[in-house]
């Protein structure tokens, strides 16, 4: 008799706990709350965003995130471009993921509706396509070139360069991440290394267990909230390391490497830089080869468009430069002798910032003056690039097909 009535207990706590999972999770769907996976593994990237994939983003910013059908956080798209339109590609990190703002409010969305209104374009329609990944290095954006962006035939590639650590993430030794292609020397010559296909992390990544787990998670609201609470927590350790490191030094920031300020000082950096070079020219290259015009732009860090001046002085003299622009000039001068054309936001940025007195960077639930672009650091960035497109990239240049020829022009 005992022992079924612990069993009878069992049964019955089972059955309780299988009915508030149930209303739990009806409850959630019904308020809409969401918290999914956002990235799943790429062969080709490492790692890239989950198509379908649609939640909130809280951790620094507040958004709602929909990932489309291709995995590209931006709105549907067909991969043959209608006619009488006119594309632009954007490559780029998180600031082009840009889950901090809603799409509205992205630099990109900016762009499409600039690009709208500018003479040139008038007679078009305009679709500015995000390929942006939060964590990507200059390599994997030339493997999303290289294996994703050619699909969608566009006119102009946009390349969304952050200086403060997209050098960084290119060298192994300094990225210390496995899970991601980098660019390597060999006789001198700068070979793809893709053998994180072959580590135990990857390969688990994509087995039938990892698919089912994270299935699971996708699916059901109720283990999405517990693992959206775990990562609150982490978030919030993390924000805790973040303004305690701003507070011992101003201008500091976790994630932004202040070496990048410097000119190479050791072989580290400057293996960095060679193979970011390296990542920019083969880029170049391949879209010199297809006709496809080209833009780097360089984005902003927080210390570099901070509106105080006097605590981006305080940043200068504590790491003794004159000028928080070398990766800037850097990437300039290689634009300048390989022909590429450039946008430089720092400069501008910093301007606006200091005579409107705002921060560009940085929320509320966060820090501001910190982290990413919020809405208005967007807005400016977006209407400037709009602005060098509409200026540098006329019909003629960029071969778009007219009503009046049957060929291009």
């Amino acid at each position: 008799m005992r022992l079924k009535s612990v069993v009878f207990s069992i049964v019955l706590i089972g059955i309780g706990t299988a009915i508030g999972l149930i209303v739990c999770e009806i409850g959630l769907r019904i308020a809409g709350v969401s918290y999914p996976s956002f990235f799943t593994a790429d062969d080709y990237r490492g790692v890239a965003l989950r198509p379908g994939a649609e939640g909130w983003w809280l951790q620094e910013g507040e958004a709602y995130i929909r990932i489309n059908s291709a995995g590209l956080r931006d709105r549907e798209r067909t991969k043959v471009k209608p006619a009488n339109t006119v594309r632009v590609a954007v490559l780029g990190d998180s600031y082009a993921a840009a889950f901090q703002v809603s799409m509205e409010d992205t630099f990109w969305s900016v762009m499409e509706r600039e690009l709208g209104q500018c003479a040139p374009f008038a007679d078009r329609k305009v679709e500015v396509i995000n390929f942006g990944v939060s964590g990507y290095g200059t390599v994997q954006e030339l493997m999303t070139l290289r294996h994703y962006v050619w699909d969608y035939d566009p006119d102009v590639v946009v390349l969304a360069f952050t200086t403060g650590n997209d050098v960084r993430n290119n060298l192994r030794a300094l990225e210390a991440d496995p899970l991601k292609p980098y660019l390597v020397y060999e006789d001198g010559k700068p070979i793809l290394d893709s053998s994180f296909r072959e580590t135990p992390e990857f390969r688990a990544r994509k087995t039938i267990i990892a698919q089912v787990f994270y299935g699971l998670l996708n699916y059901s609201r109720t283990l999405q909230v517990l693992n959206q609470l775990r990562n609150t927590i982490n978030n919030r350790q993390s924000l805790g390391q973040q303004r305690e490191i701003a507070s011992q030094a101003a201008g500091s920031e976790l994630g932004i490497e202040e070496s990048v300020y410097f000119e190479p000082r050791n072989v580290l950096w400057e293996d960095a830089w060679h193979v970011t070079e390296a990542a920019l020219l083969q880029m170049q290259t391949e879209v010199k080869e297809k006709g496809v015009k080209f833009l780097i732009v360089t984005l902003s860090n927080s210390i570099q468009v901070h509106p105080d001046p006097q605590v981006r002085q305080a940043f200068m003299k504590r790491l003794g430069i004159q000028e928080l622009l070398y990766p800037d000039h850097r990437i300039e001068a290689l634009a300048k002798r390989e022909g590429i054309s450039i946008l430089t936001l720092a400069p501008v940025l910093q301007a606006y910032a200091e005579q409107h007195k705002v921060f560009l960077h940085g929320f509320a639930n966060a820090i501001m003056g910190g982290g990413h672009w919020n809405a208005q650091g967007h807005k400016i960035a977006g209407q400037l690039i709009a602005q060098k497109l509409c200026t540098e990239f006329s019909l003629r240049a960029l071969s778009i097909e007219t009503p009046s020829c049957a060929g291009k022009v």
